[in-house]
């Protein structure tokens, strides 16, 4: 199934070849097409975008992507790949929410929980964007699964766990929800972090047409804030674009809309088709 929804990834001029290398890792995945701005991918059956730009955001934490891995060899050879030139945040070891279970940080930054569990958990999604709400967005994690659901035409919560104890009692320990056939998980961070969301991370909403991109622009700056390009941020944090569905057509179709796009808050289709 395409999704509408689909994570973008911030790097500084080296996209092409990290995505190469996360072709070679995750089984179903190849490079759909590529400029010298951005190459996108299928990663384990999920769209991927890079951004091909400098050193202006840096990745953290806040999103991660869970792989699910339905046996202990799986979750071996994906954690001795990923963390080459990286860091362990967590070791693989047994806890509480899963018998085999690892997070790290691979060689460019990006976070990947690994998971021992069931596809058929995730709605047969091997890569899930975990969202969590930390720093200035710590205990908002509810509000903003609200709001999303508000936002989302398409949306389905399929299970929260709260914490329910200590400094964090009543706050989202858990959560797994669809928002436009697109399985997303979200938590509150248990403990206190020195980093928050940024635009290292973003989520890509494809749209029918120029009425949808105006409801999700206008549904997520009415209380965020707008940006250039198609980026804007909703009120907790979390960067979003908003695109045509059939952007990459018309990039390939009239070399004057790339040019175009970088003089846009919002994307407007005629205007990019006449550019």
């Amino acid at each position: 199934m395409t999704h509408s929804i689909y994570p973008c990834l911030w790097f500084e001029k080296n996209a092409k070849a990290a995505f190469e290398w996360y072709c070679s890792i995750f089984p179903n995945s190849h490079l759909i097409e590529e400029n010298q701005y951005a190459v996108k991918a299928q990663l384990a059956g999920i769209r991927f975008l890079a951004i091909n730009d400098g050193p202006t955001f840096h990745p953290n934490p806040s999103i991660s992507f869970m792989v699910i891995c339905e046996n202990r060899t799986e979750v071996d050879r994906y954690w001795n790949q990923l963390i080459e030139g990286g860091s362990a945040q967590m070791a693989l070891g047994q806890y509480a929410w899963s018998d085999y279970y690892g997070w790290l940080q691979d060689q460019y930054g990006f976070s990947w929980q690994l998971y021992l569990g069931k596809l058929s958990d995730t709605n047969q999604q091997k890569i899930v964007p975990t969202l969590m709400y930390c720093g200035a967005y710590q205990g908002q994690c509810l509000a903003a699964l609200n709001f999303y659901q508000s936002l989302f035409h398409h949306f389905r919560t399929q299970g929260i766990l709260k914490y329910s104890e200590g400094e964090y009692a009543g706050q989202i320990k858990h959560a797994q929800v669809i928002a436009n056939h697109f399985t997303l998980m979200a938590m509150d961070s248990g403990v206190p972090q020195p980093f928050e969301f940024n635009e290292a991370v973003s989520l890509i909403i494809e749209c029918e047409n120029q009425a949808e991109i105006d409801y999700y622009w206008n549904s997520i700056t009415l209380k965020g804030t707008e940006s250039q390009c198609s980026w804007c941020k909703d009120q907790f944090g979390v960067s979003w674009q908003i695109h045509p569905e059939n952007l990459s057509e018309i990039l390939r179709q009239n070399p004057r809309a790339q040019a175009a796009v970088f003089k846009m808050k919002k994307l407007l289709i005629d205007d990019l088709l006449r550019a």
